[in-house]
């Protein structure tokens, strides 16, 4: 699995928990194409080899609460 953001300078990056993989895109569909490349480079001389990649797309958004909702006194 992928964990994916977006980036601060624009597009995205993706990473694999637990696998020093790595990898970053200025469009979804690159960024697709980018983490099935790392990820076959990454698992090339390995045994065993993941059959599909999973995308989590994460996005951190801040609400200030207090400003929108009318509280009881």
């Amino acid at each position: 699995m992928f964990e994916v953001h977006d980036a601060e300078e624009g597009g995205y990056f993706a990473r694999a928990p637990g696998h020093s993989i790595f990898t970053q895109a200025e469009s979804w569909d690159e960024l697709r194409a980018n983490v099935l490349e790392v990820t076959s480079l990454h698992f090339e001389e390995s045994a065993v080899r993941p059959h599909c990649v999973q995308l989590h797309y994460t996005r951190d958004e801040l609400l200030p609460v207090e400003a929108t909702l009318p509280f009881p006194t």
